[in-house]
């Protein structure tokens, strides 16, 4: 049986700032990525990381941890020369500030090689980010062949956009990103990102020109605002769920993992956001990336009745 899901990118272990304990950090995990399968797999998808840990107490804790969460580990490498990622979180009256170990990561050392294709080919979604591309050269060799590899087996390509220029400048980010949109069957784009990557501030112009590079659905994450969600064939804004926020950390990353578990469910794309704009929400009314990820049954709750199903999903 195929799994539902792949993601491929860099896991992190977190330490973040208890805002009543300024000197005191809470220790969890996160990782974009990482973040995206567990909410897929909170959710009821079947679900796989590809990636690499370091032979360390970290990647030991990030093993169990998916394992815990019932996602797949037969492909995480561990690597005995290179350390597991770790960040830091911060909050502040400006909102939450990120600090990163992460140079040389186990994860940074993935290559083309170690890419298990039977599983992409096997899967009915590939799913990773701007940072799977970012975080070194030999990563980002590897996430466009896994993508390229997942096209031609007839796998779905999910991508977040997830632009972070502390890991590479502007324009290398634009011209990979061109590269990866031609891959892409489904793009998550957050607002903030790609305004920058295409230097486009209409939501419509953002909208046409990620369909114009051949991506079939966009669900564009606006926040506050809610989702805007794009075919070529309908668009409409789909309403925030609100709540009294606490912490955004990790949100857009609920928000994909919940949409494309929604999707490989069956919903429409349409249903799918709607479900995934509540989750996103929930996830921000707790502190962490992961902990506070929700499972199916608390946005089954807020939506207030189950969601349909139509015969046959997205495709």
């Amino acid at each position: 049986m195929s799994i539902d899901i792949l993601a491929y990118g860099e896991p992190l272990v977190e330490f973040n700032q208890q805002p009543d304990r300024p000197g005191h950090y809470l220790q969890g995990f996160g990782g974009d990525t990482s973040n995206f399968c567990i909410a897929a797999a909170r959710q009821g998808a079947s679900t796989g990381y590809l990636s690499a840990v370091g032979e360390d107490g970290f990647g030991e804790r990030l093993l169990a941890l998916w394992t815990h969460e019932r996602v797949d580990t037969r492909h995480v490498r561990v690597d005995p020369a290179a350390p597991t990622g770790v960040y830091f979180v911060s909050h502040d009256h400006r909102g939450h500030r990120f600090d990163y170990l992460r140079a040389g990561s186990a994860a940074s050392r993935y290559s083309h090689e170690h890419l298990p294709l039977a599983a992409i080919a096997e899967a009915r979604y590939l799913h990773l980010s701007g940072i799977s591309l970012a975080i070194s050269t030999s990563a980002c060799d590897a996430g466009l062949a896994a993508m390229a590899h997942a096209r031609k087996a007839g796998t779905r390509v999910s991508l977040d956009t997830n632009l972070r220029l502390r890991l590479w400048p502007l324009a290398r980010a634009r011209a990979i990103m061109r590269e990866a949109f031609a891959l892409t069957d489904v793009c998550l784009p957050s607002w903030d990102d790609i305004s920058v990557l295409t230097g486009l501030d209409d939501r419509d112009a953002i909208v046409d020109y990620l369909l114009g590079c051949g991506i079939g659905l966009v669900a564009l994450k606006l926040g506050e605002e809610g989702s805007y969600v794009a075919t070529p064939d309908a668009r409409t804004l789909v309403a925030p769920h609100p709540v009294h926020p606490v912490d955004a950390t990790g949100a857009g990353d609920c928000f994909g993992g919940c949409f494309i578990a929604r999707l490989a469910a069956g919903d429409d794309p349409f249903a799918a956001a709607r479900y995934a704009n509540v989750a996103a929400a929930l996830s921000t009314t707790g502190y962490g990336a992961v902990a506070p990820i929700p499972a199916a049954e608390a946005v089954l709750g807020r939506l207030g009745s189950p969601v349909a199903l139509p015969a046959q999903p997205f495709a």
